[in-house]
């Protein structure tokens, strides 16, 4: 027996198709949605306490050494500061623990997580395809990673002008200031490269982390040994992952770096270091293309 009494007290309050009033971004929008989203995800911001806690210790390693050179460069006289304080070149052997594991950990949170979440589907179901969505995630990456590349040298720049330590005139200090911004901007680009072809290779974020740094830990390894050990060319260094953009950098700043008499010329690191970006980014391009994704 059915109750018609409750039957009766049903009501019909909406019907018919709602229009979406709001602005229409199309797929710039979800890029930038999805870039804002990546970013704030590995910054651990909207999330736990515990998720915070790596990112932000590694840019404060990254910055630490700029704030502790800042505040020398405010007690110490002159003749003293300039023997004291590093080159813009070299401040990233201060870091290069920071940058390395930043690495190392970015991308896979990025990508491994979204394959075995199912993430990837519910991105590409919108008016993202694996193009754009590769394109946000390159952006993203590189984003973060250019927060310890270019932002500990550049506060140094400002903070030395501040103090009357820095460059002499502004033209000098705004060359200085692109050369930064060009050696960070490749420097993170390089490095987002070898964690995203990592990364689209495994769906594991501790092997993705731990293979990315055994590759350029053991590249930096095997082709010293070549090199020092086996007699061999020294363009060989060209295929030292962990070191061939620091020294870049160096040649950025007009300086020669570690790599001083050993008939590597800057030409050649710039044509390894675009190969090596291209070859990694032909291979991530190949393996989503290939890739099964449910939407």
């Amino acid at each position: 027996m059915t109750d018609t009494g409750a039957a009766h007290e049903a009501r019909i309050y909406e019907q018919g198709y709602r229009r979406y009033d709001g602005a229409r971004t199309g797929v710039p929008g979800a890029i930038k949605t999805l870039v804002g989203h990546s970013v704030r995800a590995v910054l651990g911001l909207g999330r736990a306490a515990r998720h915070k806690v790596m990112p932000l210790a590694v840019i404060a390693f990254a910055f630490t050494p700029a704030v502790v050179f800042v505040g020398v460069a405010a007690l110490l006289p002159g003749d003293l500061e300039e023997g004291f304080l590093p080159s813009y070149a070299e401040y990233y052997g201060f870091v290069s623990a920071a940058l390395f594991l930043f690495t190392a950990f970015v991308a896979p949170e990025l990508l491994c997580t979204d394959r075995r979440t199912g993430m990837l589907g519910v991105y590409l179901a919108s008016p993202l395809d694996r193009r754009t969505y590769l394109l946000g995630k390159t952006i993203a990456i590189s984003s973060i990673l250019a927060i310890v590349t270019i932002g500990p040298p550049l506060l140094l720049l400002i903070a030395l002008s501040l103090e009357d330590a820095g460059p002499p005139t502004w033209s000098e200090g705004i060359r200085l200031g692109l050369r930064i911004i060009a050696s960070g901007a490749m420097m993170s680009a390089f490095y987002a490269a070898i964690s995203m072809a990592v990364s689209a290779t495994t769906d594991r974020k501790g092997a993705a982390t731990a293979t990315t740094l055994g590759l350029l830990v053991g590249s930096a390894i095997v082709t010293n040994g070549l090199v020092e050990g086996g007699g061999l060319s020294t363009r060989i260094l060209l295929g030292d992952l962990l070191n061939l953009p620091l020294q870049l950098a160096f040649r950025i700043h007009g300086e020669q770096g570690e790599w001083t008499g050993r008939e590597v010329s800057t030409e050649l690191m710039w044509l390894a270091t675009i190969g090596i970006i291209a070859l990694c980014a032909g291979w991530v391009w190949d393996r989503y293309r290939r890739m099964l994704v449910s939407r």
